[in-house]
């Protein structure tokens, strides 16, 4: 069978389960072979060994039970990166990626100045961490910041699985002096955190308890724990169902952790931006502002913690 062939059949089956089988069935082949997509383009008679069809056709079957493309071939491209991914972190969203660009506006802003100022970072909810590492991976590869002038980066996650993967990712991602920069801690948000910092950027699980249960009917395998919003702090699903419990909850802390002109960054969307930040003005933020993302959905809510 030729990679032609091959291509042809798996879309043909991701198809009904996919709005982009195209782009999945090459995402699949292409991690088997090893391959990048303009290879298969332009290798299209090129015979498939009979063992790379079974691993593709058994990865295909995966793929049309709703399983996501990422977590069949364990990495996800975000920010220009590449993230170990798996079934005990949420897949990376390319609605994220404007978090990402507001933090590096505010630690630019920071940083400069300030000659040799080391802002501190925490990433809460960090999941595969891929909001703090792309941070100073982008303060590096970017801005060119020397290694011992970077962010001292703080990633927490109540999932002791979520943190190991978020662990292997600075492990692959970072240099051993880069890697220096990180601390991870096991928190139910800020329960174990004895810092403060002066940015605060968070994705925390903001979906309504019901509508998260829904989404995870497709077959898709995201854990609930990094979706559903209406968790009280022991863990049990509040009455709500506004998607509001943790945010509830993590906007007086974070302002609690902050140092004096500190910034919290949160991503909310459009389920409840509005709502979110009439809780960050309540608590005391100030500047108070909603970013929109890529297709003008309201996505981060941002304020300052006034120095008095």
């Amino acid at each position: 069978m030729t990679i032609h062939q091959i291509r042809r059949e798996s879309a043909e089956l991701i198809k009904s389960i996919s709005e982009t089988p195209e782009l999945d069935a090459d995402l699949i082949i292409g991690n088997i072979l090893k391959k990048d997509r303009t290879y298969l383009l332009f290798h299209r008679e090129e015979d498939v060994p009979p063992d790379d069809i079974k691993k593709i056709s058994d990865d295909v079957k995966k793929r049309c039970t709703g399983l996501p493309v990422a977590y069949i071939t364990g990495t996800k491209e975000f920010y220009g990166y590449n993230f170990e991914v798996n079934p005990d972190v949420l897949i990376p969203k390319p609605d994220t990626e404007l978090m990402i660009d507001i933090a590096l506006n505010i630690l630019g802003t920071k940083m400069a100045s300030k000659p040799g100022y080391i802002p501190t970072v925490c990433d809460m909810c960090t999941g595969s961490g891929c909001a703090g590492i792309s941070i100073l991976r982008a303060l590096r590869d970017n801005d060119n910041i020397p290694y011992e002038e970077l962010p001292k980066i703080t990633l927490v996650d109540i999932s002791l699985k979520a943190l190991s993967t978020a662990r292997r990712n600075i492990s692959l991602m970072t240099t051993q002096e880069e890697a220096e920069r990180f601390r991870t801690i096991q928190s139910n948000l800020f329960q174990f955190v004895p810092y403060t910092f002066d940015l605060i950027v968070t994705n925390p699980p903001y979906i309504p308890h019901k509508e998260a249960e829904n989404l995870l009917k497709d077959g898709r395998g995201e854990p609930l724990l990094a979706l559903d919003g209406d968790i009280n702090e022991n863990g049990d699903v509040t009455d709500d169902n506004d998607g509001l419990g943790i945010i509830r909850r993590l906007i007086p802390e974070a302002y609690e952790h902050l140092s004096p002109g500190g910034e919290l960054v949160m991503e909310t969307g459009e389920y409840n931006a509005q709502e979110t930040s009439v809780l960050f003005a309540r608590q005391g933020f100030i500047n108070v502002h909603i970013e929109k993302d890529m297709n003008g959905m309201l996505r981060d809510v941002c304020g300052t913690k006034p120095f008095s």
